[in-house]
C-alpha cells in the first residue's frame, strides 16, 4: 500500500494534538467514572479482576487451615462450602476470564494500530455489569448467604431450596449477569480485530495475541450461551417448580451436566488460550526473532479451541454413559494434547533460533509452560475412563485443575503484568523483586499441589471440609497448607512491587519490541498518534522509521478537527479503509444500563417482582437512549478528509458497517443458547420410551398459524427495507407496522398452543420444555417488535433515511434469525410429536 506520507509543521503537529488531547480527555472528579476510554475501562477491569483474585486467594487460604490438620473445627462446614463454591466460582468466572477480556480492551487498540474499538462504551457497560456482579456474588458470603453446593452446581442439590438456601439464586442470576458483559466483550473484540486493523495488516499479518484473541472471543459465542441456557432452566425450577432436573417428574440431572461442561470444559482453554497468546508475544521479543512457524500456530489455536468442544463428556465418565460414548471422549481427549503440544514446541524453536534475553517474563512464561506440561500429563490420564473412574472427584484431580489453570493462566499473566507494565505506566518493575516473586511462587505451588496427587490417590474426596485421623493424609494437607501460604508470599510480592515506587522510563519500548503496541505513548488518552501503514508482522523491526512517522502524524487520522473522537474502519481480510467512524464518548448511560439490568438479577434472586419490572424498563430506557444518541448519527458531510490524501464515508450501512458485524455476532451467540434448549428437548425425547408422558401437546394448529404468521412478518420487514432503500419512505413506515402487528399475532399464536390445550409445566418435563422454548421465541419476538417500532420513530423523526439506512438493514439481520428461530420452534414442539 504506497501512499504519500504527510508532512506537518511543528506548530502545526502542537495544534493537532492539541485538539485530540481536548476530545479524547478523560474527565475529572466523578464523571471520571463515566469515561468509556479503552485505557480506563481496560485498567478497570484488571483491577478489579485480580481484585476478585485476591479475594478467591484468600477464601483458598482459609480452606487449607482448615484442613492442614485431621478433626479441625477452625471453620464451620456451612463455611467451608461456601468458600469452596465461592473460591472456584470467582476464580472461573471473575478472574480467569476477564482478566484476558481487560487485558485485550486496553491492548487491541494499539496492537492493531487502532485509535479506538468500535464500541468503547459496549466496554464500559460489560465492565460495570461484572463489577456489579462480582461483588453481588461475592459480597454474599458476609451474609451467611453465599452459594454452597461447588462451583459447578450439580443438581439435585442446587436445585432443592431446603439443602442450598438462597446462594443458588444469588450463583445462577449473579453470574447470568456476569456473562453478559464477556458475551459484550467478545462482541467488541471480535468486531474490533476484524475491522479496526491499521491499514495493511491483513488477516495473515495480525499480531498472534490478536488471532489467540479472535479464538477465544469466538469460543466464547459458542461457549457461554449453553450455561445461559443452563441456567434460565434450573431457575425456572428452583422459582417456579418446573421439573427440568427433577426425574420423578420427567426430568433428569444429566442435562446440567451436560449444558454445564459444554461450556466448563471449552472454559479451561478459554482461559488457556489468551495465556499462550501473552507468552506469543514474550517470547519473540526476549528472542529477538519473529516466532517460528506463524501459520503452525495459528492452526494449532483453532484446534484447540475447535477440539475442546468435543470433550465435555471427559467430566462424566462416572455417570454411566454408555461406553462408545466415553471411548469417543477419551479418544478426543487425547486429540487435543496434538495441537496444544505443537504450539509449545513453536515456543521452543523460537528461543532455540534467537539469542534469548533472560527477564523475569520470561522465567514466568518457562516456569509457567513447565507446570502446564505437568498438569497436562495428569489430563491425559484422567482422559482415560478406566483411570477417571479411581482418580474422580479426588485430590488427583484437584491437582490436576491447579496444575492446568495456574501454570497454564496465572504464571503466564504475572509475565504479562511484568511484560506490559512499562506500555501501561511507562515504569519497569524490579527484576529483583520479580525473581524473588516467581522462585516464591513457583516452589510454594508445586509444595502445595504436588502433594494432592498423592492424597488423590490415596482416596481423599474433594469438598470435604475435614478427615479423621490415621488414614495417610495428614502430611500430605499439612505441606499443602505450607505451600499455600508460600505461594501467597510470592502473589504479595508482585503486588507490592506494583506500588512500590519507581521511576519513570525515557523510552517507549524498554524490551526492544517488534510490535505495534509499544509506539503507544502511555500519557496520552488517544491511542495512535497517527494510524499507520503497516506491511509487516512486526512493524517496530521491519518498518524503518515508523515510530518517528507515527509521532510526526504523517498517517492517518492525524487531526481531530471535527471535535469528535474517530477511528478507522477497514476490511475483514486486506484491511483497506472504508470508513471513518465515530466512536461514543464519556457518557453516564452506560453506568444507568449496566445498573438497571443489575437490578433486574438482584430483585429476580429475592423474587421482589414490582422492583424487577421497574428496573426492566429503566433498562429498556436506557438502551433506547443509548442507541438513539449514540448510533446511526446522520453526519454532517458524507465524507471526511483522514489524511494522506485520502477521504472516507463517515456513515456505511450493511456488511461493511461494524454495527451490522455486532449483530451478526450477537445472534450468533444468541442461537447457540437457543440450539441448548432444544438440544434438552431431545435430550429428554432420548431418555424417556414415552417422551409425552401421555400428556397432549400444543397440537399442530397453534403452531403452524405461528410459524406462518412470523414467516408473513419477515417477508413484510425485507419488504420495509426495500421501500426504504427505494426512498418511498411512508410505505415502508405502513410496512413496518403491518410487521409488527403481525409478529404480536404469531407470538400469541405461539402461546396459544400450549396454553389451550391445558400444559402444565410444573407437571411432567415435557409441558415445562415445551412452554420454555415457546416463551424464549416469544420473549425474541417482542424484542423484534421493539426494534421495528424504532426503525419507525427513527424514520418518523428523519433519522433514518433511503442512504441512512443502518438501523432497518440491522433490525432486518435480526429478523433473519428470529424467523428461523421460530420456524424451528415452533416446528418441533408442534410438528414433531406427531411424526416422530
Amino acid at each position: 500500500m504506497t501512499k504519500a506520507l504527510g508532512n506537518f509543521s511543528a506548530e502545526e503537529r502542537a495544534a493537532q494534538e492539541e485538539r485530540l488531547r481536548k476530545v479524547w480527555k478523560t474527565p475529572g472528579g466523578w464523571r471520571y467514572w463515566t469515561s468509556v476510554n479503552n485505557s480506563e475501562i481496560g485498567l478497570w477491569y484488571g483491577v478489579a479482576a485480580f481484585g476478585f483474585m485476591l479475594f478467591a486467594g484468600v477464601l483458598a487460604l482459609l480452606m487449607r487451615l482448615q484442613l492442614a490438620v485431621p478433626d479441625n473445627d477452625l471453620f464451620s462446614v456451612e463455611f467451608f462450602n461456601q468458600a469452596f463454591t465461592l473460591h472456584g466460582t470467582v476464580m472461573m468466572f471473575l478472574f480467569a476470564v476477564p482478566i484476558f477480556e481487560a487485558i485485550a480492551i486496553y491492548l487491541l487498540p494499539s496492537l492493531l494500530g487502532a485509535r479506538e474499538l468500535p464500541f468503547p462504551r459496549l466496554s464500559a457497560f460489560g465492565f460495570w455489569s461484572f463489577l456489579l456482579g462480582g461483588i453481588f456474588v461475592c459480597g454474599s458470603i458476609f451474609f451467611n448467604s453465599a452459594p454452597n453446593a461447588g462451583w459447578f452446581m450439580y443438581p439435585p442439590l442446587a436445585t432443592k431450596e431446603e439443602y442450598s438456601g438462597i446462594g443458588a439464586d444469588i450463583w445462577l442470576l449473579g453470574l447470568s449477569f456476569i456473562e453478559v458483559a464477556s458475551i459484550a466483550a467478545a462482541v467488541e473484540i471480535i468486531v474490533g480485530i476484524m475491522k479496526c486493523r491499521a491499514p495493511g495488516m491483513r488477516i495473515n499479518m495480525m499480531p498472534m495475541f490478536a488471532w489467540y484473541l479472535l479464538i477465544v472471543a469466538g469460543m466464547i459465542l459458542f461457549a457461554f450461551p449453553p450455561l445461559i441456557a443452563g441456567d434460565l432452566l434450573f431457575e425456572m425450577e428452583r422459582m417456579f417448580h418446573w421439573p427440568f432436573f427433577d426425574s420423578e417428574r420427567g426430568g433428569d440431572p444429566l442435562l446440567w451436566q451436560h449444558l454445564f461442561w459444554i461450556f466448563g470444559h471449552p472454559e479451561v482453554y478459554i482461559i488457556f488460550l489468551p495465556a499462550i497468546a501473552l507468552m506469543a508475544m514474550i517470547v519473540p521479543t526476549f528472542a529477538q526473532r519473529p516466532i517460528v512457524g506463524y501459520s503452525w500456530i495459528v492452526l494449532a489455536a483453532v484446534g484447540t479451541g475447535f477440539l475442546s468442544f468435543g470433550l465435555w463428556v471427559h467430566h462424566m465418565f462416572a455417570t454411566g454413559l454408555p461406553q462408545i460414548s466415553l471411548a469417543f471422549f477419551s479418544a478426543a481427549s487425547e486429540a487435543v494434547v496434538i495441537p496444544t503440544g505443537v504450539q509449545i514446541f513453536v515456543f521452543i524453536a523460537t528461543m532455540l533460533a534467537g539469542r534469548v534475553i533472560f527477564s523475569v517474563p520470561m522465567l514466568f512464561g518457562a516456569g509457567g509452560l513447565v507446570i502446564f506440561v505437568i498438569g497436562g500429563l495428569t489430563g491425559v490420564m484422567v482422559a482415560l475412563a478406566p483411570f477417571d473412574w479411581q482418580a474422580h472427584d479426588t485430590y488427583f484431580v484437584v491437582a490436576h485443575l491447579h496444575y492446568v489453570l495456574i501454570g497454564g493462566m496465572l504464571f503466564p499473566v504475572v509475565a504479562g503484568i511484568y511484560y506490559y507494565f512499562p506500555f501501561v505506566t511507562g515504569w519497569r518493575l524490579s527484576d529483583a523483586w520479580g525473581k524473588v516473586a516467581f522462585w516464591l511462587m513457583f516452589t510454594g505451588f508445586n509444595i502445595a499441589f504436588f502433594p494432592m496427587h498423592f492424597s488423590g490417590l490415596r482416596g481423599m474426596p474433594r469438598r470435604v471440609f475435614t478427615y479423621p485421623e490415621d488414614i495417610g493424609w495428614d502430611w500430605f494437607n499439612l505441606i499443602s497448607t505450607i505451600g499455600a501460604f508460600i505461594f501467597a508470599s510470592g502473589v504479595l510480592t508482585v503486588v507490592a512491587d506494583m506500588f512500590r515506587p519507581k521511576v519513570k522510563l525515557d523510552t517507549l519500548n524498554p524490551w526492544k519490541a517488534g510490535t505495534l503496541e509499544w509506539t503507544n505513548n502511555p500519557d496520552e488518552n488517544w491511542g495512535m498518534r497517527s494510524v499507520p501503514i503497516i506491511t509487516s508482522r512486526y512493524p517496530l523491526w521491519d518498518q524503518p522509521n515508523l515510530q518517528r512517522d507515527i509521532e510526526e502524524a504523517r498517517y492517518y487520522l492525524p487531526d481531530a478537527k471535527s471535535g469528535r473522537r474517530e477511528t478507522l474502519v477497514t476490511s475483514v481480510l486486506d484491511a483497506e479503509p472504508i470508513q471513518c467512524l465515530r466512536v461514543g464518548g464519556t457518557s453516564y448511560v452506560t453506568i444507568v444500563a449496566a445498573m438497571s439490568l443489575g437490578g433486574v438479577f438482584i430483585a429476580l434472586t429475592f423474587h421482589w417482582w414490582l422492583i424487577t419490572a421497574i428496573c426492566g424498563v429503566i433498562t429498556l430506557g436506557a438502551i433506547l437512549y443509548w442507541l438513539w444518541t449514540g448510533t446511526a448519527e446522520i453526519p454532517e458531510a458524507p465524507e471526511m478528509d483522514v489524511g494522506m490524501g485520502e477521504s472516507l464515508p463517515i456513515y456505511v450501512s450493511g456488511p461493511p458497517s461494524v454495527g451490522w458485524w455486532a449483530m451478526f455476532i450477537t445472534m450468533v451467540g444468541d442461537g447457540t443458547a437457543f440450539a441448548s434448549l432444544v438440544f434438552g428437548y431431545f435430550f429428554y425425547w432420548t431418555i424417556h420410551g414415552d417422551f409425552t408422558n401421555g400428556i397432549e401437546g400444543p397440537g399442530v394448529l397453534w403452531p403452524v398459524i405461528a410459524i406462518n404468521l412470523f414467516v408473513l412478518s419477515w417477508l413484510l420487514m425485507l419488504r420495509a427495507r426495500h421501500l426504504n432503500r427505494a426512498g418511498r419512505l411512508d410505505e415502508a413506515r405502513v410496512a413496518l407496522v403491518g410487521a409488527t402487528f403481525i409478529a404480536l399475532g404469531g407470538s400469541a399464536a405461539g402461546l396459544a398452543g400450549p396454553y389451550v390445550h391445558g400444559m402444565d409445566p410444573t407437571a411432567h418435563v415435557y409441558p415445562a420444555i415445551v412452554w420454555i422454548i415457546a416463551i424464549w421465541t416469544v420473549v425474541h419476538a417482542a424484542a423484534g417488535c421493539i426494534m421495528q417500532l424504532y426503525c419507525l420513530a427513527r424514520s418518523l423523526a428523519g433519522r433514518m433515511t433511503a442512504r441512512y439506512d443502518q438501523d432497518i438493514i440491522n433490525v432486518t439481520l435480526y429478523w433473519h434469525f428470529l424467523t428461523v428461530t421460530a420456524v424451528v420452534a415452533f416446528g418441533i414442539i408442534g410438528l414433531f410429536p406427531v411424526v416422530r
